[in-house]
């Protein structure tokens, strides 16, 4: 098997296994509380929300276990299959997110843990976030989170996995401050039908925006109304200092 590494949206179809399997369900029980708190709270019941980014499907499950209809949209068909099985009263879209539209608007837009961190151009950013405004109803929120700086300093460095009998993995996190660049690489090992280990690397970048920066993306693309929320100081998550949550109408 090939270790050559491979960039952006080729390396979330292999990642898709651990991220469902030890990433995902983790980050979605620490944040549903703000989930309910900074978006739900504000919207009547059954309102359409966009899962932007939607991953291996933990927050599209949780949003239609309470009754609400939800299309998820991601980028990769591996994350997707296995956000068919965690959400299966959910509809999905195979699409990238800088280049999507629907025909009906939705009352809410969701995008969790960093989705848009992976813009590795502020235009790239722009593109994601206006296809996002434009598929809002009038009067509609979005929800957001993304790390800041102080997060990947603190946060972005040595290596970190997971051992399983038929899967094991490791994560290598660097931080380019310079840059504003981070980094994963990936080493995965499976098992193949013969009980034989296989392995595969692979690697994705994510890009350190600015506050400001978002801001005045937010501004450009027709938020009026932006609010911003550190996660540890002032929503309670603990141990995600840094990490900020936008609230966007």
């Amino acid at each position: 098997m090939s270790t050559a590494v491979r960039q952006l949206r080729d390396a979330y179809d292999p990642f898709a296994l651990i991220y469902n399997r030890d990433i995902a369900e983790t980050f979605c029980r620490r944040v549903w509380p703000v989930v309910e708190r900074l978006l739900l709270s504000r919207m009547a019941r059954h309102s359409r929300i966009l899962d932007l980014c939607c991953g291996s499907g933990q927050m599209a499950r949780e949003l239609t276990k309470r009754g609400y209809p939800v299309t998820g949209l991601d980028g990769s068909e591996a994350m997707l299959r296995i956000a068919r099985h965690n959400a299966p009263r959910a509809d999905f879209a195979l699409a990238d997110a800088r280049e999507f539209a629907f025909v009906m608007p939705f009352d809410a837009v969701l995008s969790i843990f960093n989705s848009f961190a992976h813009a590795s151009t502020a235009t790239e950013l722009e593109s994601m976030l206006r296809n996002a405004r434009a598929a809002l109803s009038q009067g509609g929120a979005m929800l957001f989170d993304l790390s800041m700086e102080e997060q990947y300093i603190t946060k972005w460095r040595g290596s970190f996995g997971e051992v399983h009998e038929d899967v094991a993995w490791i994560v290598r996190a660097s931080f380019d401050q310079k840059k504003r660049r981070a980094l994963n690489d990936i080493t995965l090992f499976q098992r193949d039908s013969s009980s034989q280990w296989q392995r595969e690397d692979f690697a994705f970048q994510q890009h350190c925006y600015l506050e400001s920066e978002i801001r005045d993306v937010l501004t450009r693309v027709g938020f009026a109304h932006i609010e911003s929320f550190d996660a540890a100081r002032d929503l309670g998550i603990e141990k995600e200092s840094g990490r900020r949550f936008f609230l966007c109408s």
